[in-house]
């Protein structure tokens, strides 16, 4: 399905007054310091709280963490030169998503702020290497357990910021739609709950105002996470193909041939592909009978490496991001309980970065 939507501009002083319904299809350059995925030379930056490398499988690891929050950071995208998009704060009452983006040069970690200019709290989520990034935004920073805020999709390019929330009539309420992946092509992907509670996932063409729904064969209550230069699309959804893994949550690669390809690592109850790069090379995590969550990596030829986890995880990893690299960025919990961004290289490979 095919849907143009009128997009309007959002502006620090209009967003609250204008229509989500009704939007032209425009730019709108927002106020918001540092919010350019471009980093400058002078640019004051947040340090980084990180740890010395570690080997862990065909890994060596770094903790990543900006020191606004060291209790709670996730890396969630990586692009071909190294910059990183990712969030500090857990998201409970008084501890809100705040989106950055992150640059490692000659060994020193240096963060940007990206978020929403109305919002009460933004995760950025994904970047390509043309300057766009993607995320999702709420107006609120609610408690509860789990707490319920409104989620927003966005597209942002140096500080010029757009709507990407899918135009159903029937939505979610709170809305719920997320923009998670964007290619070089301007495609973005992510998903929007309806009014029913149904998962729907869609692309949104960016240059040319478009969105698709996206319907993997077998797959139901699909979320899109990623997508590549190809227009491949990695995700997860429930698996309705009446195989081994049929009812549970399963991984997905939906070629641009229309070809779905359904990933379920062995044993586990429930996987879910988050990122993908241009060799189709699918990251992600599971969740095994014990019930730890670890990384994973699968490639057409090789299949599944499990577990892909940073040796600091005290049951708890997850790989969200890679680039045509090989270079992983993901999440832990450690010990203590805190949540940790982490950035994985391939051992054995040098990895340049401007």
């Amino acid at each position: 399905m095919h849907t143009h939507a009128n997009k309007h501009a959002r502006s620090t002083t209009r967003a609250s007054k204008t229509s989500r319904k009704h939007r032209a299809a425009k730019w709108a350059r927002v106020a918001v310091a540092a919010a350019a995925p471009v980093f400058a030379a002078g640019a004051v930056a947040a340090p980084a709280l990180a740890t010395p490398q570690y080997s862990a499988s065909h890994y060596s690891f770094s903790t990543i963490n900006n020191n606004q929050d060291p209790t709670f950071n996730q890396l969630l995208g990586i692009n071909q030169n190294g910059l990183i998009a990712g969030y500090f704060g857990s998201g409970a009452m008084g501890h809100p998503n705040k989106g950055y983006l992150l640059v490692t040069r000659h060994g020193q970690q240096n963060f940007m702020t990206e978020n929403w200019p109305e919002s009460a709290q933004t995760q950025v989520t994904g970047l390509n290497d043309k300057g766009v990034t993607v995320g999702f935004w709420s107006s609120t920073n609610n408690g509860g357990d789990p707490p319920v805020n409104d989620n927003r999709a966005f597209v942002s390019v140096h500080g010029y910021f757009i709507d990407g929330d899918f135009p159903t009539d029937s939505p979610a309420s709170p809305p719920a739609d997320q923009l998670l992946g964007v290619n070089d092509h301007n495609v973005a992907v992510g998903f929007y709950n309806d009014a029913a509670g149904d998962t729907h996932a869609y692309t949104f063409d960016i240059r040319h105002n478009r969105f698709n729904e996206v319907m993997p064969t077998g797959i139901t209550n699909p979320t899109g996470a990623a997508i590549n230069n190809n227009g491949d699309i990695a995700g997860f959804g429930t698996d309705n193909s009446g195989d081994a893994s049929n009812g549970n949550t399963v991984a997905y690669l939906l070629r641009r041939n229309g070809r779905v390809t359904v990933l379920a690592v062995p044993g586990a109850s429930s996987t879910q592909a988050l990122g993908i790069n241009d060799n189709d090379e699918v990251v992600g995590v599971y969740t095994d009978a014990m019930n730890n969550q670890h990384g994973f990596t699968w490639t057409p030829s090789g299949g599944f490496k499990t577990p892909v986890d940073d040796p600091h995880a005290n049951g708890a990893s997850t790989i969200n991001g890679v680039n045509d690299q090989g270079q992983l960025v993901g999440f832990y919990t450690d010990q203590n309980g805190n949540t940790d961004g982490f950035l994985a290289n391939p051992t054995g490979q040098h990895h340049h970065r401007d």
